[in-house]
């Protein structure tokens, strides 16, 4: 199964069908693997600029009554529906606090931003993604450690090595 679809399914498995996929190059390939979920799509046709595009987009398609955001990537494929789902149950205990994965000396993606830091995100510009709200708050970031996060895909050597260190 492809990278996107693999991530996208354990995201509505995790949390449910209030999911959103910001695509940006691409998008009509990965719209046609997504053909059979129940996220919804937002197109992110600014995708040239970076990260903060697709974030800033995904953070306009929210619902206003939307309380939280969870901000996964689609290159983090080891993260399991049970590494998300301690996220979502760490956020709904502590949901005024950021609640991001700990892997390493990294604190970042995925993780939930609660409602006061959507105009943060939306700030954000260039190539950089929401790493640096978290570090703007550290007081206010509670940690969930998270191993997979560690392991990004982003080359196809980067798979091979993946799949060759998990013995697939």
């Amino acid at each position: 199964m492809p990278m996107l679809k693999t991530v996208v399914t354990r995201m509505v498995e995790a949390i449910g069908i209030s999911v959103t996929v910001v695509l940006g190059a691409n998008a009509a390939e990965s719209v046609a693997q997504l053909a059979h979920s129940p996220a919804s799509i937002c197109i992110n046709r600014g995708w040239k600029e970076g990260m903060a595009s697709s974030i800033r987009a995904g953070v306009r398609h929210l619902p206003a009554s939307c309380s939280g955001v969870m901000i996964a990537l689609a290159d983090q494929a080891a993260v399991t529906v049970e590494d998300l789902g301690r996220l979502a149950s760490t956020w709904r205990r502590q949901p005024l606090s950021i609640v991001a994965a700990r892997y390493g000396r990294v604190v970042g993606a995925p993780a939930i931003f609660p409602r006061s830091t959507f105009g943060e995100l939306a700030a954000l510009r260039g190539d950089r993604g929401a790493r640096a709200v978290i570090l703007r708050h550290p007081d206010r970031v509670a940690h969930v450690p998270m191993a997979r996060a560690a392991i990004d895909i982003d080359t196809p050597e980067d798979l091979s090595a993946a799949r060759h260190s998990s013995g697939a």
